[in-house]
């Protein structure tokens, strides 16, 4: 049975046709190499980020801090911008659970929001540099080249604790600018990143 709108098949035999639904292309995979940052920068080494797309998705795999107890960060810069310093206003909540079974609970993290601030924006919760931990989750950005609304961002990760706890952390917020965004920047709020890889997506 097909879903027909105006005129129009969406649905048919249990697909979706051609034109709907968002396909992802692969744009970019950066590896960290006790690195201090990861960026991407539209038109430079293959990078888009630009109207190409109007929804961009950074992957996380198995990102390692040089440091113990560091959280994972982002930021942005204004097309023709410098210094990843726009303008945040986010607010962020984690769900956790330790490995013994303890302290499963749901809170506000409120020291990790940003009201009209300029610093990297904290998307994680404190990541452990033991061997066998890291940081996995993804980014997504929404029409970042866009010169009329704000650009809206949401994150969600998950770091194995220096505490052996499972922290989730979720993210969200908006770059309060009505430039484009072509410019993306991750980092550690202290530390290198000791290895991992972030790539890139583009969601037409």
């Amino acid at each position: 049975m097909a879903l027909i709108s105006n005129g129009t098949t969406i649905f048919d035999a249990g697909s979706m046709a051609s034109g709907f639904g968002g396909a992802m292309t692969f744009i970019k995979k950066l590896t960290a190499s006790s690195s201090g940052t990861l960026s991407f920068v539209d038109g430079t080494s293959s990078v888009v980020l630009d109207n190409t797309y109007k929804e961009y998705l950074f992957v996380f795999n198995n990102i390692h801090p040089a440091t113990d107890g560091v959280y994972f960060s982002f930021q942005g810069n204004a097309a023709g911008g410098s210094g990843f310093d726009e303008t945040i206003t986010s607010s962020v909540f984690t769900a956790f659970h330790g490995e013994d079974g303890s302290g499963a609970e749901l809170e506000i993290a409120a020291s990790r929001d940003q009201s009209q601030g300029t610093g990297i924006q904290n998307i994680s919760d404190t990541i452990g540099n033991d061997n066998d931990q890291s940081l996995s989750g993804h980014l997504r950005l929404f029409d970042p080249s866009s010169t009329t609304f704000v650009k809206h961002f949401i994150a969600t990760t998950n770091v194995a604790h220096p505490s052996n706890f499972s922290m989730n952390s979720y993210s969200a917020g908006y770059f309060n600018t009505t430039s484009a965004i072509d410019e993306i920047q991750f980092s550690m709020n202290s530390g290198n990143i000791d290895s991992g890889t972030i790539s890139l997506f583009g969601i037409n």
